[in-house]
């Protein structure tokens, strides 16, 4: 009894760590052509939690999570950068000339993160609190929602016509928090739309799930901007960062409570 239990952690062990062994080995390949790169998407320490983010993501939800998780930073990274002498010249580019630093990783891909350990809980364990399915949707609806926010804002600040806040709906400055414009709200909406539709190409989610990701990612997006509006002037711990995680927190949960209602 006890070689055949042997054996059988023998022929256990390689299948448990080889998705690891692959997203240490990407993530670090990645990491060298990141450091001697030109152009910098990341700062040193965003690199570092960039890393552990994406062999996080490789090694709970394989090559599927990962090119959703790429996709978005290639994307966000992107759009960032539109307009960047406008909107520097007016002092409201990002700081850092877009380098993404750990605050802003994990302020984008925490909500993910954890769906993701969610999925291999669920592998685990004997049972399963919230189904796989629907962690899969609220991972992709996440990133959807958080591609949406990053889109309509940028778009919005270089490109936006005329910008309201939406809780008054009077003009305001590009830039200030809580503000919206029409340029920006579509660009967010197509956004949400392209990253949903690489989630469908890979099979993380269905047809369907790209509504889902797209109606959520709208209604968490004017949420952030409510938030931006009324409440995170007056709270110094509503960093940007917080409330992008409760903007993709409320993107996973409306694509999730939508999916589990239809169903």
């Amino acid at each position: 009894m006890t070689n055949q239990v042997k054996q059988t952690t023998m022929i256990n062990l390689p299948t448990v760590f080889t998705p690891w062994l692959i997203a240490i080995s990407i993530n670090t390949i990645l990491l060298l052509i990141a450091i001697i790169a030109p152009k910098k998407l990341l700062t040193p320490a965003g690199l570092a939690n960039a890393w552990l983010l994406g062999v996080i993501i490789w090694g709970t939800l394989s090559w599927q999570g990962y090119v959703v998780v790429m996709f978005y930073f290639l994307a966000g990274s992107a759009v960032t950068r539109l307009g960047s002498a406008e909107k520097e010249a007016a002092g409201i580019a990002e700081k850092r000339s877009g380098a993404r630093g750990p605050e802003n990783v994990w302020g984008s891909a925490l909500v993910a993160t954890i769906c993701a350990l969610g999925v291999v809980l669920n592998q685990t364990a004997n049972f399963s609190l919230i189904p796989t399915p629907v962690l899969l949707l609220a991972y992709v609806a996440s990133f959807s929602t958080k591609l949406s926010d990053t889109t309509a804002s940028e778009v919005g600040k270089a490109y936006g016509k005329r910008t309201f806040l939406i809780t008054t709906l009077k003009p305001v400055s590009p830039g200030t928090e809580g503000a919206v414009s029409l340029e920006g709200t579509l660009a967010g909406m197509l956004a949400s739309v392209v990253i949903a539709m690489v989630g469908w190409a890979v099979g993380l989610i269905s047809g369907l799930g790209i509504l889902y990701c797209v109606i959520a990612a709208f209604f968490a997006t004017n949420l952030e901007s409510l938030i931006g509006a009324t409440l995170q002037e007056n709270f110094d711990f509503l960093t940007n960062e917080v409330v992008n995680i409760i903007n993709t927190f409320f993107g996973a949960v409306i694509a999730g409570a939508i999916f589990v209602i239809l169903s």
